[in-house]
């Protein structure tokens, strides 16, 4: 299925995503996400554009204090305060273009700290015109991409037994929802479920009680994907019941950015030790799910 296009634009100036031509283009008409591209959230100046018009900045002490913009300390500095987060309602900016407001940021991108970066862009429109990002940033350096998809069959393939209706397991019966969320991390990293001594790499084993699966597929996709794609794609994995199967569940996993400055609920994203924030659904052949949701162990928690 068609999971794209996004796009990426090098030396993007930020002052671009502030303009009333973008906003009005691409904001109003749609859902566009941005995000810096190679940029590390612990050490670097990040920027995310959300689906609701607000532009997250995530700032070093030096940039932030040249900007001259309001903000507040990152939740993950120490004594130090060394990271500075800036948010920007773009929607609520576009009300009124002639502020004393929009004038200071936008003169403050332009002049006082031009900032540029590497992005990655996507949008998702709400009528149906056809979409304009490549036409729109043409001065710059734009490349269209497509998600990259892999597919594999996984054969004889070790699996934990499930329940639906039992979250927290039952001895020799049934496996935990969490040792099913560890299961498909060692899955994805091709790591042997064998436990075999000699194996110095990994000593994990597929957790009690189990059963072995002649073929199991993985697919996965790599990319900037929206959510409107993820949400068509779980809506075609519940269908996949529709007719009788052998299988009894299937699972669909969404692993965020790791330098992303924002998570879920459009809070603060850290990095620490490998920035995680993912969730995994769960379908099983009668219709029930279970959602899974995990982040670093500096982020707040998920909904």
């Amino acid at each position: 299925m068609n999971t794209g296009p996004y796009y990426f634009v090098k030396n993007l100036p930020l002052h671009e995503l502030i303009t009333p031509e973008f906003i009005s283009t691409f904001i109003k008409k749609g859902s566009c996400y941005a995000l810096t591209y190679n940029t590390h959230i612990d050490e670097d100046n990040t920027v995310a554009l959300l689906p609701n018009g607000k532009l997250i900045l995530s700032l070093d002490k030096d940039t932030y204090e040249e900007t001259g913009l309001q903000g507040h300390p990152s939740q993950f500095s120490g004594r130090k305060i060394m990271k500075f987060i800036v948010s920007i309602d773009l929607m609520e900016l576009s009300l009124n273009l002639d502020s004393k407001k929009y004038e200071r940021i936008s003169w403050s991108f332009k002049e006082k700290k031009p900032l540029k970066f590497d992005f990655l862009l996507a949008w998702h429109k709400t009528g149906s015109e056809e979409s304009t990002m490549m036409s729109y940033f043409s001065k710059y350096q734009i490349q269209e991409h497509q998600p990259k998809v892999a597919l594999s069959t996984l054969r004889d393939l070790q699996c934990p037994v499930l329940q639906s209706s039992e979250l927290e397991g039952t001895p020799e019966v049934s496996c935990r929802a969490l040792e099913l969320f560890d299961w498909l991390g060692a899955v994805f990293s091709n790591v042997d479920l064998n436990n075999e001594p000699n194996n110095f790499i990994s000593t994990y084993c597929c957790p009690e009680p189990s059963t072995v699966v002649a073929k199991a597929y993985l697919c996965t996709i790599t990319g900037f994907i929206l959510p409107e794609k993820i949400c068509l794609l779980l809506e075609h994995l519940c269908h996949y019941f529709d007719e009788p199967k052998l299988a009894p569940w299937v699972t669909l996993s969404v692993q965020g950015f790791a330098d992303s400055p924002v998570s879920w609920e459009k809070n603060e994203h850290g990095f620490r030790k490998g920035g995680e924030h993912l969730y995994n659904f769960v379908i099983f052949n009668n219709q029930d799910y279970w959602l899974q949701m995990a982040v670093g162990a500096n982020d707040h928690c998920p909904p």
